[in-house]
């Protein structure tokens, strides 16, 4: 067999490798120490200035009787910027909560002793300190004051509002149940819909079947044909009275003779008067003879008055123009 040739092994070399040491090691260690804590205390510096820590400040105090949401260093807001931070939030002796805040002096003049602050909580978001000046010329607000807080929790609100859903989500569902009023009276709307639709009309819906309207229809029509009847009879009447062969031409007629009947009588009244005159001038021996005469004329003046009744009766049922006074001597 043929003897197998071994790769050739390098040959490690077991000398060890000598590093050089740096120069002032401790000494760059804590250059790099001090340097890194004094860029922390420069950061730390920095964020105490930036969130006005040593700026001068006035205090506030806001009393509410929940501070649910307060959290120290949370912002107070005015027009949507901030100008002041919750200092502390504590509990005092009355069981009211007191919200201390600091308040940039640089923004102090913008609340007044009429300002109102609010604390709300929104259903999206946390709680809000807001500030609200609606005078800006009224007295600054003094440092350290007391103000209330008036509090607005949408989320109270919550259950009113859900209730009053499940309420009205009830009353849908009983308006439009199947044995709802308002099924009903949609119903009974349709209903006189096709019949106002039908041969009859709105007077077939009134009085709610077509026999009755039929019979309402027949008797209108008959009384129509009444109302025909009645200005054919009104036409003929007026005819017979005021035509020309009517009763009115008559009644004209027989006053006529009745005014030449009293024209007459006139005349003879006045005869009788003369003779009445002559005979005064007789002696006493002619007195039975004139009182003869007196009733004579008593008479006649009877029959007088009742020609005259009789006309002024007439004149009263026929009114007419012509003057038919009857004038006694």
């Amino acid at each position: 067999m043929a003897m197998q040739e071994k790769p050739d092994t390098p040959v490690q070399n077991s000398e060890p490798t000598v590093t050089k040491p740096v120069k002032h090691l401790e000494l760059k260690a804590t250059a790099l120490l001090i340097f890194t804590a004094l860029l922390v205390a420069g950061s730390a510096l920095y964020l105490l200035y930036a969130r006005g820590v040593f700026e001068p400040t006035q205090k506030l105090v806001l009393v509410t009787d929940d501070s649910e949401g307060v959290v120290v260093g949370m912002d107070m807001t005015f027009s949507g910027f901030p100008i002041g931070r919750v200092h502390r939030v504590e509990l005092a002796e009355s069981g009211n909560v007191h919200i201390v805040v600091d308040v940039a002096q640089k923004d102090a003049h913008w609340l007044r002793t009429t300002s109102i602050f609010t604390l709300v909580r929104g259903l999206v978001g946390g709680t809000n300190i807001r500030a609200f000046t609606g005078i800006l010329t009224d007295p600054p607000l003094p440092d350290g004051a007391q103000r209330p807080v008036l509090r607005g929790d949408a989320t109270a609100e919550l259950p009113r509002v859900l209730a009053a859903a499940k309420e009205t989500l009830e009353n849908l569902s009983a308006i439009t149940a199947q044995d709802a009023a308002l099924r009903t009276s949609l119903a009974n709307v349709r209903d006189v819909t096709e019949k106002l639709k039908g041969p009859h009309g709105a007077m077939g819906a009134v009085l709610g079947n077509d026999a009755d309207a039929q019979k309402l229809v027949l008797a209108l029509d008959r009384a129509n044909a009444l109302l025909a009847r009645l200005d054919g009879l009104v036409g003929k009447a007026d005819t017979q009275v005021f035509g020309p062969e009517g009763v009115m031409k008559e009644a004209r007629a027989t006053v006529v003779q009745l005014n030449g009947l009293l024209a007459e009588t006139r005349t003879s009244l006045k005869k009788v008067d003369a003779v009445l005159v002559e005979a005064q001038g007789i002696g006493a021996d002619v007195k039975g003879a004139t009182g003869d005469l007196g009733a004579l004329r008593a008479d006649v003046e009877a029959n007088l008055r009742k020609i005259e009744g009789m006309i002024n009766e007439l004149n009263r049922k026929w009114p007419f123009a012509r003057e038919t006074e009857v004038k006694l001597p």
